[in-house]
This record gives C-alpha cells, sequence and structure tokens, in this order.
C-alpha cells in the first residue's frame, strides 16, 4: 500500500507548516525547501484551502498557513480530500470489490493490518506527528 504522490506531499507540506510555526509561509519556499514541483504544489495547496485547513493570503507578504488548530487536523483528513482513504472493500490486489462474499487471496490476511492502518489515519494529528518528524 502506497499513498498517492498528492497526499505524501500534503502530509509533508502540512507537517512542515508546523514545524516552522511562522506567520505565513510562501508557495516558493515550500517548493523549494520540500522539493516538490511548484505547479503541483501550488494545486495542493488549492485543495487544502478549500478544504479549510490552510488558509492562504495574497501579495507579496502573503503565504500559507494552518487555519485550525494542528491537534485538531488528522491524517485521515488529509488523505480524504485526495480520496486516498482506504475504502473498505477495496481488494489489496486490484482486482475490485473485495469482501466476505468475493475474497482475493490476500483478502484475510490482509484485514488486520488494513484495520490498524486505517485506525492510525484516524487517530494520528498533525501536531502528534510533527513532534515525531526528523524529516519532511
Amino acid at each position: 500500500m502506497k499513498l498517492s504522490n498528492s497526499s505524501q506531499y500534503a502530509i509533508r507540506i502540512l507537517t512542515y507548516i508546523t514545524i516552522q510555526n511562522e506567520s505565513l509561509i510562501n508557495a516558493f519556499k515550500l517548493s523549494q525547501t520540500l522539493q516538490i514541483p511548484y505547479k503541483f504544489l501550488t494545486k495542493i495547496m488549492t485543495a487544502l484551502v478549500k478544504a479549510d485547513l490552510v488558509e492562504s493570503t495574497r501579495g507579496r507578504e502573503g503565504g500559507f498557513r494552518l487555519k485550525k488548530e494542528a491537534s485538531k487536523i488528522k491524517v485521515d483528513d488529509i488523505l480524504n480530500i485526495f480520496n486516498d482513504n482506504m475504502k473498505k472493500e477495496e481488494c489489496l490486489l486490484g482486482i475490485g470489490q473485495c469482501d466476505t462474499h468475493c475474497k482475493c487471496a490476500l483478502h484475510d490476511q490482509w484485514m488486520e493490518p488494513k484495520l490498524l492502518l486505517q485506525k492510525m489515519f484516524r487517530e494520528s494529528n498533525l501536531e502528534a506527528i510533527s513532534k515525531k518528524a526528523t524529516k519532511v
């Protein structure tokens, strides 16, 4: 299981903003520091603004900052913006729907780690993961 590039970058961006704790961080600085292509970063930031996780200020002194407290932003909230949540019945092997009535070869072995990952995403907040991050 791998998160999409959008989700990976969004988590890295929000973690960086949380760690820096500056009033505003501009898109160019984010792009350069996190080595994210500028155009891709601006698309991600637009999605984060629309989702009310980040606020944007325009102009020469403009930039981005968290709109909510970092402790109130769950990793699952970020993944849901980019439709990167682990759907309940999505097959690990990519064979469509996978449930107790129609199982793939790995269904039973995958259910326990899948549930643990879903729980981790629901319970982990941006503040907690930012305190543990040694790189972004």
